[in-house]
């Protein structure tokens, strides 16, 4: 009788602990709640899963994202020189760090993989429906960036990254392009025609050193504050840097200009005799593959446009571009190669409007009220392959690569300007303006690696206003036959070394 009753205990603990497991599993397999995936990432540029690694991907999360930055209540201060994540940030400078926390990127095949899903039907070229920020997030697998400010040292300079940020606020990665550009403050009569085309977001590196600190920061207040346009707040974020030896005497607040308005009745403060300016009149050389690459490192999307900031862009570039890239059409899903898309360039007489549109830009070629980038300074630096049938073919109702071309043969000593990614070699920051040529490295490197040029049908930069003569100038020829012996000598010996050679590849 005693065993009976112990074998009937004995099963029932059975059945009792297989129901317990039975509702531990079910439990345990509903957790990740509704609207959540879980996938595998990829490390960038690998087809390679990591085991370890998971995130998820939520519209609704996404959206928590934007609304958590986008309601969040006016704060008072920023902290030029805090380097930590919990700094406060003020009203009109928005920052990104929650949202790249929150929101993960989805890791799908790579951009230059083909995929088998439907055509895009795409009915605004110059908009991005969420059909195409689904398929570019999808293709991209990009990671988002952070955007708060840094004070770093970059060999011989400080940098002040994000000093004055835009009030755009989070941007993800595969949403939009950045053009990132650089310039001394006597440059920035420019920033106003650049982003009233571009219309997305720019990262512009200032070289201010010594007393050209103070006219820096009194023009981006100008710029903000006096231009009668939203655009500059909306789009523009500021970095600013210069020599260790040639620190300003007063590096002003962020906390305390941005919350003053300045007096827009005063003349803008960037008008000013470029002789005159510290860096001039200490005979500083400007260190444009610095400004170059900080702005670039900086920038929060996959795709950049590295270009100078007095070469404006055409107009619904950005959305055309991306929606092109989300179509994955030939020869973008066929190509195997690293790539970029170059973009052609041209100058136009001082008295004429900057055209819109390449139907524009045509009948000014014809009527030489227009002329290919740098014709009678240096026209094979810029002499893009197929440029005569590039300036003859009709405009299209959607950008496409026009041709696939190679930095070889009477192309050897181009130096594109190309829309790229963070993916792509740096510009040697030994380099100077005043020497010339500063380009050079990076496209040799670039054909080494075997890059495709992919050249954008539709699109082009225009120079500002006003046709570049050759000038005979002792002092700058001095300067680029130093800087063309340090190539030769120094730099080249180095790429040959770290990157090899390719038969046609040539500085």
């Amino acid at each position: 009788m005693l065993a009976n009753r112990r074998n009937l205990v004995f099963r029932v603990s059975i059945v009792i602990n297989i129901a317990v497991l039975l509702y531990a599993a079910l439990h345990l397999s509903g957790s990740a709640g509704p609207g959540l995936e879980w996938v595998p990432v990829t490390s960038d540029g690998s087809d390679t899963v990591r085991s370890a690694e998971f995130r998820y991907i939520s519209e609704q999360r996404r959206e928590e994202a934007r609304n958590e930055t986008e309601s969040r209540p006016p704060e008072s201060s920023v902290r030029i020189f805090e380097e930590s994540t919990s700094q406060k940030t003020p009203s009109t400078v928005a920052s990104t760090n929650k949202t790249a926390s929150s929101t993960a990127s989805i890791v799908v095949p790579s951009e230059s993989e083909s995929t088998n899903e439907a055509n895009l039907d795409i009915v605004d070229e110059n908009a991005l429906s969420e059909a195409t920020l689904t398929r570019l997030r999808a293709l991209l697998a990009c990671n988002e960036r952070d955007f708060l400010p840094q004070t770093a040292q970059r060999g011989e300079f400080w940098v002040l990254k994000n000093y004055v940020r835009a009030d755009h606020g989070p941007v993800l990665c595969h949403e939009s392009v950045t053009y990132t550009t650089h310039a001394g403050f006597e440059f920035l009569d420019n920033v106003l025609p650049l982003v009233e085309r571009w219309m997305a977001p720019v990262s512009l590196a200032i070289y201010a050193p010594g007393a050209d600190m103070a006219p820096t920061v009194n023009s981006i207040r100008y710029l903000r504050d006096c231009t009668d346009n939203e655009l500059i707040r909306e789009f523009v974020t500021f970095h600013v840097f210069f020599q260790h030896k040639h620190i300003p005497s007063k590096i002003p607040d962020p906390e305390v200009f941005l919350n003053t308005p300045y007096n827009c009745t005063e003349k803008p403060p960037y008008v000013v005799n470029s002789s005159t300016t510290y860096m001039k009149l200490k005979s500083l050389l400007y260190p444009v593959n610095v400004a170059r690459n900080i702005a670039r490192d900086a920038a929060l999307t996959h795709y950049i446009l590295p270009s100078d900031i007095e070469l404006y862009p055409s107009p619904n570039l950005v959305p055309r571009f991306l929606n092109m890239i989300a179509r994955n059409a030939k020869p973008l899903n066929t190509s195997t190669k690293p790539r970029v898309f170059p973009i052609s360039i041209f100058e136009v007489d001082a008295k004429v409007k900057v055209p819109s549109t390449k139907t524009e830009l045509q009948a000014m070629l014809k009527k030489q009220t227009a002329i290919p980038f740098h014709k009678f300074v240096c026209p094979n630096c810029h002499n893009i392959p197929q440029a005569a049938q590039w300036m003859s073919a009709k405009e299209t109702t959607q950008m496409d690569v026009f041709h696939v071309g190679k930095r070889k043969g009477k192309y050897v000593i181009w130096e594109p300007i190309f829309i790229g990614t963070h993916r792509d070699p740096y510009y040697d920051e030994r380099l100077s303006w005043e020497g010339k040529k500063d380009k050079m490295t990076q496209g040799y490197i670039l054909c080494v690696k075997d890059y495709d040029f992919m050249i954008l049908n539709n699109a082009f930069l225009i120079h500002k206003p006003g046709i570049k003569r050759f000038a005979k100038n002792a002092k700058r020829d001095a300067i680029v036959s130093r800087q063309n012996h340090f190539v030769k000598g120094v730099i080249t010996p180095e790429l040959k070394k770290l990157f090899g050679t390719r038969d046609g590849c040539a500085m």
